[in-house]
Formats: structure tokens, C-alpha cells, sequence
């Protein structure tokens, strides 16, 4: 039975030697090959039998033989199961809490009593979003709290600005966005916007609007009132 025993433990040691192995040579090998690969922040295994996730700055995901010698890039699909296992890792690496969205990078638009709650990354030269906040002004007793990230060009990023430099940015976004009055010149600390690229970049938030609700669900892109406020009551608490 001892002697079991520590042919057993030897041989998980020589498994978890091997595997680090395995990963020092896809580490070893991609840097010295491909010098241009942004920097490489993880490799583990899958479950697919000789293949590696290499998972890169920015939370892109390459796979790789055991050695580094080939890779490729796309979805790798459990058949079985019919499961996309690239987006459930993905929505893994980029998943953020409610509870931990910087809220002093944002400001708020309150209606009605304001008790519930929800957060939206938006850009204020978006289309969709304009129609977001048609839609919003339909729904009571919410807050939402916006976070502006300029994407579509240099006159978002003036918007952006604009906007956040505003005496009041509330008064000032919903004039933008429900009447198309232009935001006035205006400057100021704005490095909470570049915060709030930084993080729309790290979780993923690649276009607007995102909306965040406080049971963590997240909803890439335009949703009409009525879903909006299903998912507001989905997540009351």
C-alpha cells in the first residue's frame, strides 16, 4: 500500500513537472519567435488533449501545441456539450462586479425617486446610445450612472470633454443626447475619462452602449425600455 502510495506521488510529480515544462517551452519558444507578440500574461491548459490557452495583454486569447511550435486563434467549441468554451472565458477574463464600477468616474441621471440602479458605458456621438436614452426617459425611479468613453474620433473626444467639464453634467449630456444641443467649451481634470477607457478596455467594453445592472448582468448594445426594465427587476434585490 506505501509503495502505492509513492509510486503515485511520484507519478503527479512528474505529471506537474512535465506540464511546467510544457509551459516554460510555449513561453520560451513565442518570445523568441514572434518578438512583436504583446506581452503573454498566462498559459494553461484546456481540456482539448495537447492544446494550450496562451492568453495575451488585453485578455486576447491565442492556443498552442505543447512547445509553442504552432498556434492558432478562434473559437474552440466543446461538440459535446455545445459549449463556446473562447466566450465563456472571455466573459471570465472581462466579467467586472456592479459593486466595483468606479462611480466617482462617473456621473448620474436621476429620475423619479432614483432607487434602483444601473451603469452605462457610452460615447456621446453614438447613435444607439442617443436611442438608449430615448428609452430611459420612458422608465421611473432609476439612476443611471454614465461613464463616457470617447470611441468614434477626435469629436467624441471633444464631446467627452466637454461634457465632463460642464457645471452640470447631467443638464448638459441629456441636452446632447434627447435635443442635440451641443455641449459648451469647458475644461478640467479629465483623467477619469482616460480611467474609464483604461478600464472599458480591461473588461472587454469594446462598443457602446454597455449597460451593467446591479445583479451583474451586462448587455453589450441597444435594449428597449421594456427589456430594460425587466432587467430591472430581475435585479432588485
Amino acid at each position: 500500500m506505501k509503495l502505492l502510495k509513492t509510486l503515485l506521488i511520484a507519478a503527479f510529480a512528474a505529471l506537474s513537472l512535465s506540464a511546467q515544462a510544457q509551459e516554460a517551452a510555449i513561453r520560451k519558444n513565442l518570445a523568441e519567435r514572434l518578438p512583436n507578440l504583446p506581452a503573454i500574461e498566462e498559459v494553461t491548459k484546456t481540456p482539448f488533449p495537447g492544446v494550450w490557452e496562451v492568453r495575451l495583454a488585453g485578455n486576447r486569447l491565442l492556443y498552442s501545441d505543447n512547445s509553442g511550435n504552432y498556434i492558432f486563434q478562434g473559437a474552440l467549441i466543446d461538440t459535446r456539450n455545445r459549449i463556446n468554451l473562447t466566450e465563456v472565458r472571455v466573459e471570465q477574463l472581462t466579467a467586472i462586479d456592479y459593486k466595483d464600477l468606479p462611480l466617482k468616474d462617473s456621473f448620474k441621471l436621476v429620475k423619479g425617486k432614483g432607487t434602483r440602479q444601473i451603469a452605462v458605458f457610452e460615447d456621446p456621438n453614438c447613435s444607439y446610445c442617443k436611442r438608449l436614452h430615448r428609452e430611459l426617459a420612458k422608465i421611473d425611479d432609476v439612476t443611471v450612472h454614465v461613464f463616457l468613453i470617447p470611441v468614434l474620433g477626435d469629436d467624441s473626444v471633444d464631446k467627452t470633454q466637454r461634457i465632463w467639464c460642464a457645471r452640470d453634467k447631467a443638464k448638459t449630456y441629456t441636452s446632447w443626447m434627447l435635443n442635440n444641443q451641443p455641449p459648451e467649451a469647458a475644461s478640467c481634470d479629465t483623467t477619469a475619462i482616460e480611467r474609464n477607457s483604461k478600464l472599458a478596455s480591461e473588461h472587454g467594453i469594446n462598443g457602446t452602449p454597455t449597460l451593467f445592472f446591479t445583479n451583474d448582468k451586462r448587455v453589450p448594445g441597444f435594449i428597449p425600455a421594456e427589456r430594460i426594465e425587466a432587467m430591472l427587476k430581475e435585479a432588485k434585490p
